[in-house]
């Protein structure tokens, strides 16, 4: 579960994903499949979260990791690697981008 808190210090990785609409469907499947069975049992893996455009263009992943350490090691994982392989076929662009969260609001309940 996602847990905003700037006090965790969590690297987050936002990944913006270009695809044609008619791939978007399976893209969303390839990904959350690869998360579920080998991305999210990677060391510092913190939580994974996917949306997709209303017109289907874009999928974009919001990924939270203990440290830059455990990202480096996840992409050098081959397993890894053949998951981000198989979504890359589907995919015209991905835009990723590593942030650390500074501030957090929402409604109180």
């Amino acid at each position: 579960m996602t847990r905003l808190d700037e006090a965790d210090g969590h690297i987050v990785v936002i990944n913006t994903f270009t695809v044609d609409p008619a791939k978007a469907e399976e893209l969303l499947r390839v990904l959350v499949e690869g998360t579920e069975q080998v991305v999210s049992k990677r060391r510092g893996f913190v939580s994974a979260n996917w949306h997709m455009a209303e017109d289907k263009r874009h999928v974009t992943n919001y990924a939270q990791w203990r440290d830059r350490g455990a990202i480096a090691a996840m992409l050098a994982d081959p397993e890894v690697r053949d998951h981000m392989l198989r979504a890359g076929a589907l995919i015209d662009r991905v835009d990723p981008i590593v942030y650390r969260l500074r501030r957090t609001f929402s409604t109180p309940e």
